[in-house]
């Protein structure tokens, strides 16, 4: 597993505090990080994060006496020494994702999320660098197409692909090798199978359909590619989507 690139440990605050938290007690034993606290209250998350300092702050929504979102309006002076947030909340509505994105979070997971999946993405942003604007810019792109189209953000199957559609705009032929490279590679980073990236991305496919929004899927495109009877597979529809990406800069 690759590691951070820093000389030191990354400071992370867990807004989250339930008393049965395994996010808590799995960054408190890791040898990666150094954990700096955890609170339940808003108001205290921004404190502890101003006098702190943390490099990541994981955070739910919902939080007493100030939500997830009012936290990270108050902490917007930070500015450069703003830490990297990452969403881990039971609440799944797209609305949530894409207002997240918006306000800058790296990362949106919807709970359970395994403590090993989380470090993952926290690496990811770091080495990375998807905590940039442009990754931001093209996460909310994503996120929008996916909601304008009836894809719900709380299926596995959304974060399956958008993904997919990531890695396709960064190397647009892996979707010539979509079950030898591009399966395996998602499966990996969310720790499950090829069979299941797959299942999970047609599923979300066919919730799309029949939601019925297939005319915003050709607004979008300016062009009447699909009909209700005709469904894109996962690789047309993954393509589709980076092209348009890669075309818009």
């Amino acid at each position: 597993m690759e590691k951070i690139k820093e000389t030191k440990l990354p400071k992370i605050y867990i807004a989250d505090a339930t008393e049965d938290n395994l996010l808590i007690d799995y960054f408190k034993n890791n040898s990666n990080f150094d954990f700096i606290g955890a609170s339940f209250d808003g108001e205290q998350v921004v404190e502890a994060v101003k006098k702190e300092k943390p490099d990541v702050l994981v955070m739910e929504v919902m939080l007493s006496s100030l939500d997830g979102f009012a936290v990270m309006e108050k902490l917007r002076d930070l500015k450069e020494e703003m830490p990297k947030v990452f969403f881990v909340s039971n609440l799944s509505h797209s609305g949530f994702v894409t207002k997240a994105i918006q306000m800058g979070a790296s990362y949106f997971m919807v709970k359970p999320v395994s403590p090993e999946n989380l470090e993952n993405r926290i690496y990811e942003v770091f080495n990375n660098g998807r905590h940039n604007s442009e990754s931001k810019q093209l996460d909310e792109k994503i996120s929008n197409i996916f909601i304008s189209i009836g894809i719900p953000a709380h299926i596995k199957g959304y974060q399956f692909l958008r993904e997919a559609v990531k890695l396709a705009v960064e190397e647009p032929e892996i979707i010539g090798s979509i079950t030898k490279k591009l399966y395996p590679t998602i499966a990996e980073r969310f720790e499950t199978s090829s069979s299941k990236v797959e299942r999970g991305m047609r599923h979300a496919i066919e919730v799309a359909w029949n939601r019925g929004k297939i005319e915003n899927i050709n607004n979008i495109f300016g062009l009447k590619i699909y009909n209700r009877n005709e469904k894109p597979t996962n690789g047309e529809l993954i393509a589709l989507i980076a092209d348009k990406m890669i075309m818009d800069g």
